[in-house]
This record gives C-alpha cells, structure tokens and sequence, in this order.
C-alpha cells in the first residue's frame, strides 16, 4: 500500500483521471494544471526507468533512460503530425535539431560548468566520448543536413529512397554503438572513481515487486505524457503565435519538457563527480533522439505519404557545426573545464537568440 501511495504513482494516475474528464479542452486552468502534471509525469517515468536501470545494472541503466524518453519523443511527434498533416511537416526536424542543441551545449555545458565549480577537474573516458561523437556526426550529417543539398527532390527533403537509406543508415549506426557500449567497449562506458567503489560496495536492492510496478508505470507514464502532449499542444502554438515568435519554437518546447528530467539526472551525476554518467547519458540521449526519431518517423510518413522536411537552413548548420565541434575539443583531453562549459552554454544561448531573431 504504501508504495501505491508514491508520487510516482499517483501523479499518472490523476494525469489519466484529468484527461478522461474533459475538463482541459475550454479550461485555462485547468490546462495550467495538466501542463505541471505533464512534466510531473515525464518525471515519474524517468524514475521508473532508473528503478529498472538500477536493476539491469549499467550501462544499460543509461541505455533505459535514453531510449525511454526517445519513446515520448517519437510518440509525440507522430502523434502531432497524423493529427496536423502538412503543417506539422518540419516538426521532426525542429523538435530533433532543438533536442540535439539542448543536449550538446546546454546538458554538457552546464555539466562540465557545474562539475567544475565543484571538483575543479573531472575525469572522464576519451574513448566513450569518442565513439559517441563519431556516431553522432554521421547520423546528424544523413539526416538534418544532407537533405538540404540533394537534388532528386526540390527543397529539404529527402525522396523515397534516400529517406530510407538514411533510416536505415541511423538504425545501423547505433546499433553499432550500442553494440559498443553494452559488448565490445563496455569498460569505456563504466564510471570510475571513488564514487564507483561506493556504489559496488553498497548496492541498491530492487526486489521483483518494485521491479514489475515501476515496469507497468513506466508505461502507463510514457502513454499518458503523450496524450497530454498532444492535447496541449494547440494551447502552446497559440501562446507562441500570438507573441510574433517563430513556430519552430513549439519543437524547442517540446524539446525541453523531454529532456527536463534527464538534464536533471545528468547535473546530479556531475555534483557527485560521475560525469562520465552525465556524458552517457547526454550522448546517448542525442544518439537516441536522432537515431531512432527519424527512423520511426520516416517509417510513419512512408506508409502515410505524408510529407516530412528534413534538411536545416544554413544559418542553423552552421550553429549545429559550431556546437559539435566546440563539443569535440571539449572532451578530447578526457578532463572537464570550467571554461569549456562556459563557452558552450554562450552556443546554446546564441542558439535560442538566433532562432527569436533571425
């Protein structure tokens, strides 16, 4: 009974009740109410993933996490654009490319600055970052900027056949880094220092019960921040409209309530000095956004033939190169920086201001 009454719990369920009851649709109020209990859910199954992850062990406790926030984006997306058609067709692109941003220089910067601040130095394997980042360049490279230079079709798309090459380009490619992560280079992956040994000295317990509840919750989380998603997402499109600001904005906000929980996840592993976790996480969250998103999406708009605008504007190539590289000489050394955290949350900041002021 009493893990029944945890807010993990409650909240989906009370989440589930609020949407059943209609009360959102012509409700300020009450939409204000489902907003906080929409990222209170996200939360929840964030939770839920990290009580299975503690279970399976790591790194597949980061691999859970990322590709079950993967799962609410893709959910999301699909669900805007069979509702929406045509108009929602660069949401991928925008909600991907916002996502990706947010993790490189806003995830990672404000890791390696707070990791710092209050450690000085922070160690981390090269080598992980290293396979992370190779994957993640090509799979960016494939999917938000060769569409904008192909010729078959006119503007940023992809036709039939190059779209699902690189679907299939995407899947193969993080395959193979998990295949890296979990198998093949799995001590790259593996936090060390002091905080290690007190983790493998006293484990936390997840016994069956706890297991299967948090397993079932996780679903019943993951569904209900869909819906909720879909529900509210008109409200945020007229709030973003009716301030003359860019509607690629409602991909950022969508962006943002994804990753809320597993930047928080993040900052809390590098205040413990274990930012080697705060790059898997980060990394293989972009990895997952990109890597599977597409994917899952093209697969839709394949057997839908419904449009999907892939490639990016110069302007935001440029940014997103400027991001990846300052990212890449960022964590070469295998040692944080105050400075190189700094640097990267100016490219995130640079990144919003550009977008609300082309």
């Amino acid at each position: 009974m009493k893990q029944l009454l945890q807010w993990t719990i409650i909240i989906p369920i009370l989440s589930w009740a609020l949407l059943f009851s209609g009360l959102i649709e012509n409700s300020t109020l009450f939409q204000i109410v489902a907003s906080v209990l929409l990222i209170l859910s996200v939360m929840s199954a964030v939770h839920h993933s990290e009580i299975i992850a503690e279970r399976v062990g790591e790194p597949y406790g980061t691999i859970i996490l990322a590709i079950s926030i993967t799962v609410i984006e893709v959910s999301i997306i699909v669900s805007l654009m069979l509702s929406e058609g045509s108009e929602a067709a660069s949401l991928a692109r925008d909600t991907v490319y916002a996502a990706t941003m947010l993790i490189l220089n806003g995830i990672i910067g404000l890791c390696l600055l707070i990791g710092s601040i209050k450690h000085y130095e922070q160690n981390f394997s090269a080598s992980s970052v290293t396979i992370g980042l190779v994957s993640l360049i090509s799979i960016i490279v494939f999917t938000l900027v060769f569409p904008t230079f192909t010729e078959s079709v006119h503007g940023s798309y992809y036709s039939k056949p190059q779209l699902i090459f690189a679907s299939i380009a995407c899947v193969v490619i993080y395959s193979s880094f998990l295949f890296a992560q979990t198998k093949g280079y799995r001590q790259y992956f593996l936090a060390n220092g002091d905080n290690e040994e007190e983790t493998k000295t006293h484990p936390i317990e997840i016994n069956n019960k706890t297991f299967y509840t948090s397993l079932v919750f996780l679903l019943v989380s993951l569904g209900i921040v869909v819906l909720l998603a879909k529900t509210l997402s008109p409200t945020i499109e007229k709030i973003i409209v009716s301030y003359s600001l860019p509607k690629s904005l409602v991909g950022v906000v969508i962006a943002i309530i994804i990753l809320l929980p597993e930047a928080i996840a993040a900052i809390i592993a590098a205040r413990k000095n274990r930012l080697q976790t705060s790059l898997n996480l980060a990394l293989g969250s972009a990895l997952a956004s990109i890597g599977l998103t597409i994917p899952s999406v093209a697969v839709v708009c394949i057997m839908m033939n419904m449009p999907i605008v892939l490639g990016l504007d110069i302007k935001s190539i440029v940014l997103l190169a400027l991001s990846v590289f300052t990212v890449m000489l960022s964590l070469s050394k295998g040692k944080s920086n105050v400075v190189y955290g700094v640097v990267l949350l100016v490219n995130l900041f640079a990144f919003m201001f550009l977008m609300i002021y082309p």
